[in-house]
This record gives structure tokens, sequence and C-alpha cells, in this order.
């Protein structure tokens, strides 16, 4: 039996395909939109995601790549898109698999069986970043700091895991606000300032006395192991 996550907002899909899959007899859970399904992916860790890519507030494709940057978990993208072109963007993307719709639960089934078993036996890589003592988990959203554990907001610990994911590359607040915030055209610099003090206040330094966030005036901020910032 594999838990498996269904993110699928067509009830009419959605309903039959739950049945189907759980008298087969797998655990499946259900989402009907993007971000409650990247959410129950995080949480519930299933052992494999069908994903649609019609979504109601984002794109399939979108959320792939949003999950691909945080879990390893296999994903069979279910599309009634069967242009070439589209399935390779959804390979490249981190698709697993792809069924094109309709079809029928049995094919899926046999899919599923078969990503799983290419599987089988793999140590998964580990998805933490790692920079000196610190210690960033995406898939537990933990950051631990020498060992010790770090108390962050959901959104502190979004900025120091975009952060960690870049190590010693100077980081615009622009592109924080884009793709932290989700502000794609800007916005108050002030609120990453404000947020980075927070974030240093956690971790033991400040902006007077950086260990880990080093601020480049006029530029950004760079996230470094201590002693190699120049």
């Amino acid at each position: 039996m594999a838990r498996l996550l269904l993110i699928e907002d067509d009830l009419t899909i959605r309903t039959p395909l739950l049945r189907a899959l759980r008298e087969r007899g797998h655990a499946v859970a259900a989402a009907s939109t993007a971000m409650a399904g990247l959410r129950d992916a995080l949480d519930d860790r299933p052992d494999l995601v069908v994903l649609d890519l019609g979504l109601p507030d984002l794109d399939g494709r979108e959320l792939l790549r949003m999950l691909r940057a945080v879990s390893v978990v296999p994903v069979i993208v279910a599309t009634a898109r069967d242009d070439e072109t589209e399935i390779v963007r959804v390979l490249d993307a981190g698709a697993d698999d792809y069924v094109v719709k309709p079809f029928t639960a049995a094919q899926l089934d046999a899919r599923i069986r078969a990503v799983l078993r290419r599987g089988a036996g793999t140590v998964p890589e580990d998805p933490a970043l790692v920079v000196g003592g610190l210690r960033v988990d995406p898939r537990s959203r933990q950051v631990t700091l020498d060992g010790e554990p770090v108390e962050l907001t959901p959104r502190e610990f979004d900025l120091l895991h975009h952060l960690a994911g870049r190590p010693g590359q100077v980081v615009t607040k622009r592109e924080l606000l884009a793709e932290v915030w989700q502000i794609p055209y800007g916005g108050a610099d002030k609120t990453v300032d404000v947020h980075l003090s927070w974030l240093r206040r956690k971790l033991g330094e400040s902006a007077q006395a950086p260990r880990y966030l080093h601020t480049v005036r006029g530029v950004g901020v760079r996230l470094d192991v201590p002693g190699s910032a120049g």
C-alpha cells in the first residue's frame, strides 16, 4: 500500500479516482488547489503525488517546481496537454512520469507502482542546506545552529532558506521581495530589513557584528560561513 496525495481540482475526476485508488489498497488524500497540495505534501510526506496541471490558483508546472525545491517525493503529472513540447517541459521540471487525460485508474495505478519500484532501495538525497554550523531543513522546516534548534516564523524560515541556498552570493532585496514575499515588481525594502533584523537576533548576531548575515550596502545581503566573508 502506498500513501498518495492527489492534487486535482475537478470533482468529477477527483471523487471516482479517490475511490478507485483506495479500492486498489492505497491510502489517498486529496487537495483541490496548488497551495493546499504543497502544504499537504510537506506536512504529510506522501509516498507519491499525482498532480493535475490545470489548477485554479497556480499552474501545476509551477507547483511542481516549488515542490522540487523542497522535496524529492515522486510526482506523476496528470494532464490533458498531450503535445510533446509540454510533456518534455513537465519532465524537465522534475516529474517522474505523466499520464494524459482521459486515463483509467488501472493505468494510473500501474504507473504509480512502476515509479515506486524505480525508487525502491534508493536513499533520497537530504535536501537540508548546511552553511557552517547552520542547518536548514525544508522538509521539516526546522533550523539548527551548532546543533541547537532555532525557532523561526514561517517568513523568517523562507528568508533564511532562500539565502542558505545561495551561500556566498549577494542577494538583492528586490530578489528577496520577489521570491520570498512573492512581490514581483518591488516593494518596501524596510520589510526585508525588519525581517533580517529579527533573523539576526535569533541567530545570535547583529548588523554591527555579523556572523552569517552580511549586509552589502546598496546591494543586498549575503549569507556566509563565519570567518569566510571578505
